[in-house]
C-alpha cells in the first residue's frame, strides 16, 4: 500500500504572522511584535524631520538601477569595505549590501568635492597619491 505524503494546505502557507493579525497584513505599529535587536535597512526617522534642501543630492539608496559600473578593488580594500558593512550591521542595526554602502561613500565624497572644491577629500586624496 503505497503512503501519500501530507502537504501543507493554502491556509497554512498564507496563514497570518503578526500577533491579533487575521488578514496577514504587517502591523500599522512596526513596534508591536518586532523582537529585540531586529536588524534594519533603514533607520527609523525621526517624525518630524525637515526637509532636506532641493539643492543638495543624495544617494540613490534602494531603487533599481539601471546603469552599472565594475570597479576593481584589492583584497584589502574589500575586506575593510566588508568589515564596514558588517560593523554597521552589528553596531548600528543597518542592513545595507556593499552597493549601498558604495554609492552612499561616492554620494559623501562629491558632495565635499562640490562643497569645498580644492580643499575636499578628493581632491587632497588624489594629490597625495
Amino acid at each position: 500500500m503505497a503512503r501519500r505524503v501530507s502537504l501543507p494546505a493554502a491556509d497554512d502557507l498564507f496563514r497570518p504572522t503578526a500577533p491579533g493579525d487575521a488578514t496577514g497584513s504587517a502591523s500599522p505599529d512596526p513596534a508591536v511584535g518586532k523582537p529585540q535587536g531586529t536588524v534594519r535597512a533603514v533607520p527609523n526617522q525621526p517624525e518630524e524631520e525637515p526637509e532636506p534642501e532641493p539643492a543638495k543630492k543624495r544617494a540613490s539608496g534602494r531603487v533599481k538601477h539601471d546603469e552599472k559600473m565594475t570597479v576593481y578593488v584589492t583584497s584589502d580594500e574589500l575586506l575593510d569595505l566588508e568589515r564596514t558593512r558588517l560593523e554597521l550591521r552589528a553596531v548600528h542595526g543597518l542592513a545595507v549590501d556593499r552597493g549601498r554602502l558604495v554609492r552612499e561613500a561616492i554620494d559623501l565624497v562629491l558632495a565635499d568635492f562640490h562643497e569645498r572644491g580644492d580643499d575636499s577629500m578628493l581632491v587632497r586624496g588624489l594629490l597625495s597619491e
